[in-house]
């Protein structure tokens, strides 16, 4: 016994450290959900509500960046935090149930859980509204983190501890380049894949029907 503990005391060999367990954020618009429809029926009914013209068609194809930038292009400036503030409040009795999930989006979720790993949400929409989308899709997220956009995201993701970040936009790219995550990117939302490719995506998906299948190939190199 003591033979052992001296040569334990006396190991010049390096303990061997683990690799940190595998946590993947996700978007949120666009990525895990089609937010098109209840995004397009809310700025139809903010528009009614206020008497102001909203283009919600044009709206629904430049989805991502955070509700002040589209707001900016239909009230002043003074207004936007009213309207911000009205928008949120009517979000959830019109566009909860009209937003689906993304094709593949649940498999994806359990793609990283079966890996043994944590999927969390990432996105610029109202933390609440975000969390109301998830629960109505039976979507159960380890995290949600609500209100960051583009490099802004890699606060939670750095906090979080995530080596891989998913999105569908250009800024979602930025995010897990700031924070120095795996950036992989779906061709699903306004960004086609070109786009997202000359932004920095290290990889680009189809949608998310193909992560499973990446992420089993990726875990090997990973380890």
């Amino acid at each position: 016994m003591a033979h052992m503990t001296s040569r334990a005391q006396h190991s010049d060999q390096p303990t061997p450290t683990a690799r940190p367990a595998l946590t993947v954020g996700f978007d949120l618009d666009m990525t895990l959900i089609d937010s098109r429809p209840g995004i397009h029926a809310c700025y139809v009914a903010l528009a009614e509500r206020t008497g102001t013209y909203i283009d919600a068609d044009l709206a629904i194809t430049r989805l991502g960046p955070p509700l002040a930038d589209e707001l900016i292009n239909w009230f002043p400036a003074d207004e936007l935090p009213a309207m911000a503030d009205l928008y949120r409040e009517m979000y959830p009795s019109i566009a909860i149930a009209a937003t689906p999930a993304m094709p593949g989006a649940p498999e994806a979720i359990a793609a990283v859980r079966a890996a043994g790993g944590r999927a969390i949400v990432v996105t610029a929409k109202y933390e609440p509204n975000a969390k109301l989308h998830l629960a109505h899709l039976g979507i159960d997220a380890d995290a949600v983190i609500g209100n960051l956009w583009a490099e802004q995201k890699a606060e939670a993701l750095r906090e979080e501890g995530a080596s891989v970040y998913v999105g569908d936009h250009v800024g979602d790219v930025r995010g897990a380049r700031t924070a120095e995550a795996l950036s992989v990117a779906v061709a699903t939302g306004p960004c086609d894949a070109d786009e997202l490719r000359a932004a920095g995506a290290d990889i680009v998906l189809a949608d998310l029907t193909e992560f499973p299948r990446w992420l089993s190939d990726y875990l090997p190199a990973r380890a």
